[in-house]
């Protein structure tokens, strides 16, 4: 069953778009794949993976206790965010997901579509059997980001130095969880 969220974006008293915010159909997996790499280029410094780590990374479709959300506008493919069961093979982790790719494109930022699109994995999440919480990865200077989760309610439980290395550069990386 396919549910619709939508977003009026309003600007000077006009509306300028509608925002859906769905599940992510197979058809539009080279669009998604584009706003991931992009995403990846553009804030390098915000993500675990490299472009290049991107290349073999799957699409990750909507079954199997995994949730890949797009927001849309019109047939424009403008945000995601995936939620993945952390123990789909392990019975001692199955209680925690992990919310990931939470992307959106550069344009597009500043309108809401991040909140919509956390909003909806977390309710979808909330539905899914014995998921009890919901763990993230995000670096602390991407301060607009751990903000956002902030607002949900998720709490950093753990801040690892140098988690990462990038382009002779180290950066923290602090794991937030939001207990469901």
């Amino acid at each position: 069953m396919s549910i619709f969220l939508i977003l009026n974006i309003v600007s000077n008293q006009q509306i300028m778009s509608e925002i859906t915010i769905n599940e992510i159909p197979p058809s539009f997996e080279s669009q998604y794949k584009k706003l991931v790499h992009q995403a990846l280029i553009d804030d390098h410094e915000c993500f675990r993976i490299s472009p290049n780590d991107d290349l073999d990374i799957p699409f990750l479709t909507s079954e199997n206790d995994c949730i890949t959300l797009g927001a849309f506008e019109e047939d424009e493919l403008i945000g995601v965010a995936t939620f993945k069961r952390e123990g789909s093979n392990r019975e001692k982790l199955r209680h925690k997901g992990l919310l990931s790719r939470m992307i959106v494109s550069t344009n597009h930022r500043g309108k809401g579509i991040g909140k919509q699109l956390i909003s909806e994995i977390i309710r979808r999440a909330r539905e899914i059997e014995d998921i009890e919480q919901i763990n993230l990865t995000v670096i602390p200077t991407n301060e607009k980001a751990k903000s956002l989760y902030e607002q949900f309610g998720f709490k950093t439980f753990a801040s690892e130095p140098n988690a990462i290395k990038w382009k002779g550069r180290y950066f923290t990386e602090d794991q937030m969880v939001l207990l469901l």
